[in-house]
């Protein structure tokens, strides 16, 4: 049988070699077809003959921009394996890219969203996703090392979380290992194994492992760059065993697919305003644009039109002040547009609490902007109980805005999908006794006093 393994971001070939070589080792019997695409010519150039001394056909190796020019369009393979360059922005190829969204679909390589062009880890991850065989001849299985960033980045209804939505939905993320720090040449971050597969075993459908192996790290006697630390054989064997597993334990973590997405619904508090007629406000009436706009004639007229009205009297009624406003400048002969007279209501008022809450023409409650919050709500959650128990004991006069709602199945709330990995395995440590601190902090300044001592003697 045969075998295919491909790497998009192939570099000089490290992984399509190490591929090559650990399923020879397990299996005799495999016949392992390499192929790969790199677009520094240098290390396409290593790629090639690395390739020709291992007897690989080299026409599988191409030259170019992965992203923007994949030259295995038609191709599937069974394995892919890349470390795509981490946070490097896609500017340049966003033309094609955009096109291929917006014109392909769910044909081409990007149907569920871009991401923010500054980082493209999660194209070269839908890249590969693109290119894995149907389930029902077998199915394919990837590996891409990815920095944090698409593990949570984008709120709900962002590219970011539309891959992660499509990818958790489709009950492809078999697993995520998160790895040491300080494990690469040119960087010191935090790194994840993604590893996905669209035929999964029975015991892991509907579930995704998270793995903690941040501490499998042994020290290297001499840094390269920013790599001061490497994964030992047998720390390599005890994480494909927490793997093999499958079972909950203190690094191990199983979640259902759901236990990753929310529903981030928009909370609505009523517009509460009084209106007064102060020659502070008044004084403000100038610096409105839409005011500016209008001759000098008429803006005079209507600084003259609020003088004309009683400065101590404080509306709390946006309707009953609106009215004495307009009897008043229809007396100084100025009669204003819709905008026009919304920016001078919006200067002569402030927001207070005691007020009449302002209505629209049907009489329902007009909402502050000012203080439209958002909830993200668990997916297994109604976000109506969740609203009720969260947010109305505080805010009892708060609402849901129901217009708000998902452009996939139409319920109240934009799904969301997020990997918060960290939070999954945070351990809380107790701070130290104030005691102690305080026995520092005079240790430290009995040292400074006897060194201002020694330099004044």
């Amino acid at each position: 049988s045969i075998v295919t393994i491909y790497d998009p971001t192939a570099g000089t070939g490290g992984f399509l070699s190490e591929g090559d070589e650990y399923i020879q080792q397990i299996s005799e019997s495999v016949t392992v077809s390499l192929h790969g695409q790199e677009l520094n010519p240098e290390s396409y150039a290593i790629c090639k003959a690395d390739m020709l001394i291992k007897g690989q056909e080299v026409s599988n190796i191409k030259l170019g921009n992965t992203l923007s020019d994949d030259q295995l369009a038609t191709n599937k393979f069974d394995l892919m394996l890349s470390n795509p360059p981490f946070g490097v922005e896609w500017k340049k190829v966003q033309k094609q890219v955009t096109d291929e969204h917006k014109h392909r679909g769910f044909d081409g390589r990007f149907g569920p969203g871009l991401p923010r062009v500054s980082d493209g880890s999660l194209l070269f991850l839908m890249h590969l996703v693109s290119k894995m065989r149907d389930a029902r001849e077998g199915g394919s299985r990837i590996g891409i090392i990815l920095n944090g960033s698409p593990l949570f980045t984008g709120g709900a209804g962002s590219g970011e979380s539309e891959i992660r939505r499509y990818l958790l939905q489709n009950d492809m993320v078999e697993a995520i290992v998160a790895l040491p720090t300080d494990m690469f040449y040119n960087t010191g971050i935090s790194t994840y194994v993604w590893v996905l597969s669209n035929n999964k075993p029975a015991e892991r459908r509907g579930k995704v492992q998270l793995i903690d192996a941040t501490d499998r790290a042994t020290k290297m006697r001499k840094s390269l760059g920013s790599k001061r630390q490497f994964v030992s054989e047998s720390d390599q064997d005890e994480i494909v065993r927490m793997y093999g597993d499958f079972q909950e334990t203190k690094k191990s973590k199983i979640f259902p697919i759901e236990a990753f997405g929310y529903r981030r619904i928009t909370v609505e508090r009523p517009l509460q305003l009084n209106f007064l007629t102060s020659e502070e406000r008044i004084q403000r009436i100038a610096d409105e644009k839409a005011i500016q706009k209008m001759d000098q004639e008429d803006q005079d007229k209507i600084l003259a039109a609020c003088r004309a009205m009683d400065a101590e009297t404080v509306y709390r009624n946006r309707k009953q002040f609106q009215k004495d406003l307009k009897t008043s400048l229809t007396d100084h002969q100025v009669y204003l547009s819709a905008p026009q007279l919304k920016a001078l209501l919006n200067v002569l008022s402030e927001r207070d609490p005691e007020a009449d809450i302002c209505t629209d023409s049907k009489g329902n409650p007009e909402a502050d902007t000012g203080l439209r919050d958002y909830e993200n709500v668990p997916l297994t959650e109604s976000v109506y109980d969740y609203f009720d128990r969260e947010v109305k004991p505080h805010v009892p006069d708060a609402w849901i805005d129901e217009s708000k709602r998902d452009e996939k199945d139409g319920e109240v709330g934009i799904v969301g999908f997020e990997i918060p990995f960290n939070r999954h395995f945070y351990e809380f440590t107790s701070p130290r006794p104030l005691e102690e601190i305080d026995a520092d902090l005079k240790q430290c300044t009995d040292q400074i006093k006897q060194m201002i001592e020694e330099l004044s003697a």
